[in-house]
């Protein structure tokens, strides 16, 4: 199964075009080093939480607009490999020297894909989650995932992807562990929605809230502490 890196970051809110250019120069890069896919999705539905949400997991500022984004690689070997030519590229260099966000704030990891489901359609719209599960409940997890990705593709969605934390490095400012305040035996699970439209997506999640089958149904993870929220997409290489 396929393996990312996912990010999320704080972009002032004027700097959204200038973002946007700036992911669309590294794709080609990231192309190069093996990368199959390069999604930015530009925060639109980010609520706020009681316990924790997307702003706080990177420290956004009243100016700034929190990226989901993310890249795809075949496996982690091609991952590892394409990490290694990025830090020995100038050209990731100088663009690391040139960013349009407060790099320090940005959060990053390595994931493992625990569900790809996916059925017919584009993508114009992604809802994204960043989950703690206690890692004696992974398969617990996966069992869960599987049975409500089935739902979402019935309900529009044309992808579901849940991605197990698997090389996510402490941060001195912000990291993913720190995002969703996982505990010594949590692991951080990444994972995004893929819909047609924000439409689309709307009607879906009002459908599965009423659904009888989600009804009762115990979650083998902390829901107080997931974070989720809406994104537009703003690059789909």
């Amino acid at each position: 199964m396929s393996y990312v890196s996912g990010f999320v970051v704080a972009v002032p809110a004027a700097n959204k075009e200038t973002y946007r250019k700036h992911a669309a120069e590294a794709a080609p890069l990231f192309k190069e080093f093996g990368a199959t896919r390069m999604v930015e999705a530009w925060g639109d539905d980010v609520p706020d939480g009681k316990v924790t949400d997307f702003k706080g997991a990177v420290k956004a500022k009243p100016d700034e607009v929190v990226v989901f984004s993310w890249l795809e690689f075949p496996s982690k070997e091609a991952h590892d490999a394409a990490n290694a030519k990025m830090m020995s590229d100038p050209r990731m260099k100088d663009m690391g020297s040139n960013m349009p966000f407060d790099g320090q704030r940005m959060i990053y990891g390595g994931f493992a894909s625990l569900v790809d489901e996916r059925a017919a359609g584009k993508t114009g719209y992604v809802d994204g989650c960043l989950i703690p599960v206690p890692a004696g409940n992974k398969e617990a997890y996966r069992d869960m995932a599987t049975k409500t990705a089935a739902m979402f593709k019935e309900f529009g969605a044309v992808r579901v992807v849940e991605a197990w934390g698997d090389a996510v490095p402490d941060g001195k400012v912000t990291d993913f562990k720190g995002a969703v305040k996982a505990t010594g035996d949590e692991q951080v699970v990444y994972s995004w929605i893929e819909w047609p439209s924000k439409e689309v997506r709307n009607a879906g999640w009002e459908k599965m809230m009423a659904d009888s089958r989600l009804q009762g149904r115990a979650m083998p993870f902390d829901g107080k502490r997931m974070i989720y929220g809406g994104f537009a997409p703003i690059l789909d290489v």
